[in-house]
């Protein structure tokens, strides 16, 4: 069964959130994990994209956009509306809705932070997953 995390952050800022979301990704990739970042739209999978390139100097993240029909080998995937091909262990979810492949994921990261809406949305999906009874956990951080 997919484990769920909710990382919330103390504060409003979309930006601040896929900062998190990098470094999230930077960590699990570290690890030998093979990582599919979901967003809410086309926007924001290109300043994602944009993102791993450049949101720390010394790293390199090898990543690249999910493409309908389109297998890839990448580790890291970024995509919207499009269920990833590969078998991934962490699912990354910036889309304000519960994604509907997140199951075959071992790690499901929820990203919320205090944008009155993002922050109900993230609870609604909290409590989708708590009456499915998903292991779920939850970490506050600070600023990013």
């Amino acid at each position: 069964m997919t484990r769920v995390d909710f990382y919330i952050l103390s504060d409003d800022s979309s930006r601040n959130l896929e900062i998190f979301a990098c470094r999230l990704t930077e960590k699990a990739y570290a690890q030998g994990m093979k990582i599919y970042i979901n967003t809410k739209n086309q926007q924001q999978t290109q300043s994602l994209n944009s993102l791993l390139w450049t949101f720390k100097q010394e790293s390199f993240l090898p990543h690249e956009v999910a493409l309908e029909n389109s297998p890839s080998e990448s580790p890291i995937m970024i995509g919207h509306g499009i269920e990833p091909e590969q078998s991934c262990g962490l699912l990354i979810n910036l889309d304000q809705e519960v994604p509907l492949f997140f199951s075959q994921f071992e790690r499901l990261a929820e990203l919320v932070n205090q944008n009155p809406q993002v922050r109900d949305k993230g609870r609604e999906r909290f409590r989708f997953y708590k009456d499915r009874e998903y292991q779920i956990n939850s970490h506050k951080m600070g600023s990013t």
